[in-house]
């Protein structure tokens, strides 16, 4: 099968492509980059509609390669397939490492909607406010789904942009099977406070410590930034409310844990006490 090649850095396309690392190109188009084998392979499992395939022979050494290869052919037309040379590919790449195939894929809706609680068990959701690291949002998606959390909800002023390459990167494609919500506070709340979700607010200032709470319950564990931690709006409510400050006691010099070690800690407590509940 023939497909198009584009060998010029400054071809329209590949100027293109590099413009989708720009977060107002990725929303104006309603798409975004997805680079990595693992990841391409993981958003094809996923139901993640691909628009565009790029492909650098040259770059490809992974056997699983064609398998990814073989399986967008089958979802795409020829005329969606391009082969790009290596100079081009790595103007387009944001890896120091290209394994060679880049996606421009559909992005999904994110709305409080989008998310169901499940029926037979107690929900475990993880929130997170204002992160803005897009490492960090990756981190904390692999961390819900190792966890197996019912979903990871998204709140705060900071813009959160889920798929920001390097977010994509880091959850190391557990951006598309992980339950996903981007809002706003108030609406995170009410939607928690609802379905009669107790959360649970880390606050170095709280008295009582994760390992004290009762995590068995509909839960929801809220991590703010490393910065500044949650913002008044949260850590303004009390129990009566729904809302329990919660600590992890750090006995070093360090004032704060990184917000994906922070979520694991009290993620899998939740889960050891579910186990033996």
């Amino acid at each position: 099968m023939n497909f198009e090649k584009i060998t010029s850095r400054q071809n329209p396309r590949v100027l293109r492509l590099v413009k989708l690392r720009e977060r107002a190109a990725r929303v104006a188009e309603g798409v975004f980059l997805l680079e990595g084998l693992r990841e391409l392979e993981r958003a094809l499992v996923s139901g993640i509609i691909f628009r565009e395939f790029y492909f650098c022979p040259e770059l490809i050494r992974n056997p699983l390669a064609e398998k990814v290869f073989s399986e967008v052919k089958n979802v795409l037309p020829p005329a969606a397939i391009v082969e790009l040379s290596r100079p081009a590919f790595e103007k387009v790449s944001y890896r120091e490492k290209p394994e060679g195939v880049l996606a421009v894929a559909e992005m999904r809706q994110h709305g409080l909607d989008s998310l169901t609680v499940p029926v037979g068990k107690a929900p475990l959701f993880l929130v997170a406010e204002s992160i803005e690291k897009p490492g960090n949002l990756g981190a904390l998606l692999r961390t819900a789904d190792s966890a197996g959390c019912s979903a990871l909800i998204c709140c705060g002023d900071a813009g959160t942009d889920v798929y920001n390459p390097n977010a994509v990167r880091a959850s190391q494609g557990t951006l598309f099977s992980v339950p996903l919500a981007v809002a706003d506070a108030a609406s995170v709340y009410a939607w928690l406070a609802e379905r009669g979700v107790t959360i649970f607010a880390t606050s170095p200032a709280a008295e009582k410590t994760y390992w004290d709470c009762d995590f068995r319950v509909p839960a929801a564990i809220l991590m703010g930034t490393e910065a500044t931690g949650l913002t008044d709006f949260w850590l303004g409510k009390n129990e009566g409310e729904g809302v329990v400050p919660v600590s992890i006691p750090q006995g070093g010099l360090a004032d704060s844990l990184n917000v994906s070690t922070a979520a694991a800690i009290c993620l899998f407590e939740a889960v050891r006490q579910r186990s033996v509940s």
